[in-house]
């Protein structure tokens, strides 16, 4: 690949300028909603609609053809009818385009392989880079771009979100939004003629506004590449896939849906352990992973100190601890007697520590702040169980507090088990940058899958 053409990726993310060729009057259509989302959220650079039968959309001159626009041009995102997308495509060429997001479907995901090789030919030639086609478009929040037809409203934040499939990547960024989880990045890749993961990768690797990066993955055109690729990414921040096409029935759907050859799982899994690459099973279990690692320090050392108000929840840790393979440290005596001031005489500081069913937010705010300023204490995990005595927002609060003012360059996970007041809680939690479950099992499989990214980095020793 030119270096020209590896430089110009940097355009899809920060254009000064986005041609919306396709861009439509009526609502609705594909070419209004993207107009009306790079308008609405916000892009402060040049905005050029393009349509032949229209002189101005949403108070923008429209220009009849790319040609016309006496400008440069650096992104132009292309929604127009399959038969047109090559002389579309060869004029923003000759128009000087840097990148071009073909929304347009019909290619190689219907079997229309040739009509796809072509649309790469013609962008070779010009040195232009091409996302898609097939594809819902890309969002950046840092440069306030978001060229796609999902949701206008977007959480900003640290996550990098690349997805294979459209309508699945428009449903979470609404439910992320839902969540407050904060995207810096959505890629849609679909039929991945010519950017790919790989490519991605490259870029979210040395980009300061992404710290995590996630993939939702049907298959890989180019797999030696990615491993070559991960294996560098690794190193430096995690990547987190969400592999789909376990199963047979999986897979196939898979090879219908945008053409992807998925490959044998196993090969795919083994591919990733090996190069640092997180797999996870499900939407949720992606995301929790993610969004303890853009809000947290990775682990300092591999002991890991669970605070509890509960002894079954603190069991129910204890095996999720095990299970995703972190060390619930023996804690020495003189750390255990600093526990002993914020419990009972009939609490436990065994790890978990069991503050008892009596512990108020004082006593939480207390401990979590002795686990944070303890150097030999590697992360932790912080459990509360509902009980009539406490108020889960006066303890989300005190734990929070403790975080900010600690400062420590540790992670602190957190489980809040209860109703509604719980879920305020949590959410409290997750606004103020300290990421919580409503189950102890999903703390403890977050923490784990980034003691697995650390040990891999080198942070952590094994």
């Amino acid at each position: 690949m030119s270096s020209r053409m590896s430089s110009n990726l940097k355009y899809l993310f920060y254009p000064r300028s986005v041609a919306i060729i396709g861009a439509s009057r009526t609502p609705g259509k594909i070419g209004y909603e993207i107009l009306r989302n790079i308008i609405g959220f916000g892009f402060e650079g040049k905005i050029y609609p393009v349509n032949p039968n229209a002189t101005e959309i949403m108070g923008l001159k429209v220009y009849p053809n790319v040609l016309d626009i006496p400008d440069e041009v650096d992104l132009a995102v292309i929604s127009v009818p399959a038969r047109i997308v090559p002389k579309v495509l060869n004029d923003c060429g000759l128009k000087g385009v840097k990148v071009v997001v073909i929304i347009s479907s019909g290619f190689s995901e219907v079997g229309n392989v040739e009509a796809e090789h072509k649309l790469v030919e013609i962008a070779r030639k010009y040195g232009m880079r091409i996302l898609g086609p097939n594809v819902f478009g890309v969002l950046y929040t840092p440069s306030k771009l978001n060229a796609t037809f999902g949701p206008m409203k977007v959480l900003k934040g640290y996550i990098a979100f690349i997805s294979q499939s459209g309508a699945l990547g428009i449903a979470l960024m609404g439910w992320t939004f839902l969540e407050r989880i904060g995207l810096s990045s959505v890629v849609s890749v679909g039929n991945k003629a010519d950017i790919e993961d790989s490519d991605l990768l490259e870029f979210f690797m040395n980009d300061k506004n992404s710290r995590v990066i996630l993939i939702y993955m049907e298959g890989l055109k180019n797999g030696k590449r990615f491993i070559e690729v991960a294996r560098e990414v690794s190193k430096v921040k995690p990547i987190i896939v969400l592999k789909a096409g376990r199963s047979e029935r999986g897979a196939l759907a898979a090879a219908s849906h945008t053409g992807s050859l998925a490959g044998s799982d196993e090969i795919y899994s083994a591919a990733f352990r090996q190069v640092g690459v997180l797999r996870a099973k499900s939407i949720q279990e992606a995301f929790d992973w993610a969004r303890t690692m853009v809000s947290q320090p990775p682990p300092l050392n591999e002991n890991v100190v669970v605070i509890t108000n509960g002894g079954g929840a603190g069991v129910i840790a204890a095996d999720a601890c095990a299970e995703y393979n972190l060390n619930l440290m023996d804690l020495p005596e003189d750390l255990a007697a600093k526990f002993r001031e914020y419990m009972p005489p009939f609490g436990s500081t065994r790890n978990p520590v069991d503050l008892t069913g009596e512990a108020t937010e004082e006593a939480y705010g207390d401990s979590v702040k002795v686990a944070l300023e303890d150097s030999r204490v590697g992360a932790i995990l912080v459990l509360y169980c509902h009980t009539a005595i406490s108020d889960p927002g006066m303890i989300a609060r005190s734990i929070a507090r403790s975080f900010i003012e600690a400062r420590a360059p540790k992670p602190l996970v957190v489980s809040f088990i209860g109703g509604v007041e719980c879920y305020e809680g949590l959410k409290l939690l997750n606004d103020l940058g300290v990421p919580a479950y409503p189950s102890p099992d999903r703390a403890a499989a977050a923490l784990g899958a980034y003691y697995r990214w650390a040990r891999y980095a080198g942070i952590v020793k094994k």
